[in-house]
């Protein structure tokens, strides 16, 4: 069960190594991480992909800012270093007693280089991180990853920057110019159709008058002409009395969008605070004239 991820990776945390160690404190974790890393000579890896190797890197990086925070001398706070590394690779498979035992028995050996008041304190600390999160520890360290993962970069667009509440507008006021707005678009369109409307009965007025008169003068006879004379003015000014009917019906309409934008436009939502009545401003100008007398 034993992966050996720590021992093959790691050039070993040697009193050379750890005087570089106290540059670990202004880095913030995640450059303290990094520079460990390249302190004991790891490649670099993906921390997504290589749980197994980020949590060993935590577990080491944690270790040593804990000794370092407690005053170890840098002597020590290798040795807390080693013993993380020890820990990490030979409880591995073991269960939870034998962990704790041999806990008991490295900390023995390590002890004539701390002091008993610094063992009990690096005691105390692999019990509430490492005893404490044992299977978890077990799950990564002796389980292989399925590593059939598929990644997609994805772009993030977060939400506009709000406006100040100064160019805010209330709620039901938005809503009262978005029908408004709406209305106007409304009769716009429908000006534009009865345009279109026009320009279309008057091209079709001069297309038909003047099939009628090339129809009339291709005819031979006398009476043939009067009767197409006759009968395609009847049905030209029954398509113009159509035309004409369409164009009324839109005039109707837009003559109702407008109604509905008059009614809509003396019937204002309310606003909030509500706008003093003319009493209110009548007894405030009546205070300020008495205060400025006085």
């Amino acid at each position: 069960m034993n992966n050996g991820h720590v021992g093959r990776r790691s050039q070993g945390l040697n009193c050379s190594t750890v005087t570089a160690l106290c540059l670990l404190s202004p880095y913030g974790k995640e450059k303290g991480r990094q520079h460990l890393r390249l302190l004991l000579g790891w490649e670099v890896f993906d921390e997504a992909r290589d749980l197994r190797r980020s949590i060993e890197l935590d577990a080491l990086h944690d270790s040593l800012v804990f000794a370092a925070e407690k005053g170890l001398p840098w002597p020590a706070v290798a040795e807390v270093g080693k013993l993380t590394e020890e820990l990490l690779t030979d409880t591995q498979g073991l269960c939870i007693s034998e962990a704790l035992q041999l806990l008991q028995d490295k900390l023995t050996v390590c002890e004539p280089k701390l002091s008993p008041f610094k063992a009990c304190s690096v005691c105390d600390y692999f019990c509430n991180t490492f005893i404490r999160h044992y299977h978890l520890y077990q799950f990564v360290l002796c389980q292989e990853r399925d590593l059939r993962q598929h990644l997609a970069h994805l772009e993030v667009c977060g939400p506009p920057q709000p406006l100040p509440l100064m160019a805010g507008t209330e709620v039901e006021a938005a809503k009262h110019q978005q029908q408004l707005a709406a209305l106007s678009a409304a009769e716009a369109q429908k000006r534009t159709n009865m345009l279109l409307l026009q320009e279309r009965l008057h091209l079709e007025k001069e297309c038909m008058l003047q099939r009628v008169y090339d129809r009339v003068d291709a005819q031979a006879g006398a009476l043939d002409r009067k009767v197409s004379a006759w009968g395609r003015p009847t049905q030209f000014r029954k398509e113009t009395l159509e035309g004409g009917m369409r164009r009324i019906q839109t005039t109707f309409e837009i003559l109702d969008l407008r109604l509905q934008k008059k009614t809509l436009s003396l019937n204002p939502p309310a606003t909030h605070p509500p706008p003093p009545s003319s009493e209110d401003r009548a007894k405030s100008t009546k205070a300020q004239v008495q205060k400025k007398k006085k």
